[in-house]
């Protein structure tokens, strides 16, 4: 039997407006080769500028998971060729870096488990080569675009609790806003070190680094071959020749690793001190940057504050986007509840194919419109999924407008729900008999009733109401 070791990096995109060393916007998707200049392209004579705002988002990462945030850390020069890479060197930290010593904690299959994070550094990113047919081109606009790669300890011991790191650790970002961390963009990517050793035993054997997963999924496939690769190499007595350390690239396709180079060890980066910039000193008032409320502070406040169970404040907490609808609808001084259900239920089960709720037809201010005519009485919830659903497909129409066009307005006015329930009364004298004579449970039988010959636009509580007062 063997243990699987784990040690994940990831790669953030730090959302700031302009790159990490220079002032080119950092925006996606633009013409190839727009957002650039001298010092992103290393021409002669141009010096890096540290971004500020980088920085402040690193510490507020550190702050997040109990770091360790160095007042002074130093930026290096990683010496590696590369295309895409003008100056041949990644401006990056390495012995002291921002962010360091900082924890996470992950819970799979009912188990919480700490992970320690190692590091996180600044760093700047590279640029995209473009393969077509027998050529290649370059696209240098994401060059120093800047990023913070976290890198953890090697304590996850299977695919499953990989990806839980890496939900929570993306949660967390999301949260702290720091970056959008798109991975179909590439702006949360990861590298997955892998390696396998007999249970019981405490040495690290021969570890494979998978580079550049974008998706869970994927990330959870490619871990999950390369077990079972290494396992079968181990078994078969091929272990030293066919798991050797190397980089290896998942193929999504045949859904397998195929070896990409062989792994260059960080003694041949020669790392040493960018003469170009000064340590980064931090002054006390960065240290003491408050961070905005974290996923898990956010779930032990919805279910203690506003009674919410844990199942649905789970699915509140489960993205940025999530957290902020449900807090725009309680910011109108609705029932949390209610809000909940309606939000958690009726209109995320509408949600289906790309329709999201970062993009859904029903924002936070209509859906609060809808709950507050159901807690005046206006509607029924009932009708409510009736007018949630229309106003769903035809969203230039507001909630007041859907429920006239519908004509499903609630009748709460007495004289009008008085005549129907003398009506119900006489026509069943007998049961009224019965019920004065202490037969409680026929109350339900008259409400029926009224509600029916109203055909459910009867107000139900003023129904009860004016029941319970002629039955008196």
């Amino acid at each position: 039997m063997f243990e699987v070791v784990i040690g994940l990096e990831v790669h953030a995109q730090l959302n700031t407006k302009t790159k990490i060393f220079c002032s080119c916007a950092t925006s996606f998707g633009e013409e190839p080769n727009i957002n650039v200049c001298p010092t992103c392209l290393a021409l002669p004579g141009a010096l890096p500028v540290l971004n500020e705002e980088a920085v402040k988002k690193a510490i507020f990462f550190g702050k997040a998971v109990n770091a360790t945030i160095n007042k002074k850390s130093v930026f290096n020069r990683k010496n590696y060729f590369y295309p895409d890479l003008p100056k041949a060197y990644q401006i990056s930290q390495f012995d002291i870096p921002i962010v360091e010593n900082g924890e996470l904690f992950i819970n799979v299959n009912g188990e919480n488990k700490r992970i320690g994070i190692t590091r996180a550094h600044l760093e700047e990113d590279a640029g995209k080569n473009i393969h077509e047919s027998n050529f290649s081109k370059v696209d240098l606009n994401r060059a120093g675009t800047p990023l913070l790669e976290i890198v953890s300890e090697p304590e996850l011991r299977s695919s499953d609790e990989a990806v839980a790191y890496l939900k929570k650790l993306h949660s967390i970002i999301r949260f702290l806003d720091i970056s959008d961390a798109n991975m179909q963009e590439g702006s949360f990517r990861c590298d997955a070190n892998v390696s396998i050793r007999p249970k019981g035993d405490t040495k690290l054997y021969t570890r494979v680094e998978i580079k550049n997963l974008n998706s869970f999924r994927f990330i959870q496939k490619a871990i999950d071959y390369e077990v079972k690769r290494q396992s079968e190499a181990w078994e078969d007595g091929t272990y030293e020749k066919e798991v050797v350390q190397e980089t290896r690239l998942f193929d999504t396709s045949s859904l397998t690793t195929r070896s990409m180079r062989g792994k260059e060890e960080a003694a041949e980066y020669r790392y040493f001190p960018d003469p170009d910039l000064l340590p980064v000193l931090l002054k006390d008032e960065f240290l003491e940057l408050k961070i905005p409320e974290l996923p898990d502070e956010k779930k032990k406040r919805y279910m203690q504050e506003l009674g919410i169970k844990e199942s649905d404040a789970e699915v509140l907490i489960s993205s940025l986007e999530m957290s902020r609808f449900f807090e725009n609808l309680i910011a109108q001084n609705l029932n949390a509840k209610l809000c909940v259900n309606w939000l958690n239920t009726e209109l995320m089960g509408l949600l289906k194919g790309e329709l999201t709720i970062e993009n859904s037809p029903v924002d936070a201010q209509k859906l609060g419109n809808l709950i507050k005519r159901i807690e005046e009485g206006v509607i029924s919830a009932k009708a409510g999924k009736e007018v949630l659903a229309y106003v769903f497909e035809n969203t230039e129409i507001s909630i007041d407008e859907a429920i006239d066009k519908l004509g499903l307005k609630q009748v709460s006015d007495d004289s009008a729900i008085e005549v129907v329930i003398e009506k119900i009364l006489n026509e069943n004298a007998d049961k009224v008999t019965e019920y004065k004579s202490g037969k409680d449970k026929l109350f339900g039988f008259f409400v029926g009733q009224v509600m029916k010959e109203g055909k459910g636009a009867f107000n139900p509580a003023k129904v009860n109401e004016i029941l319970k007062s002629k039955l008196g």
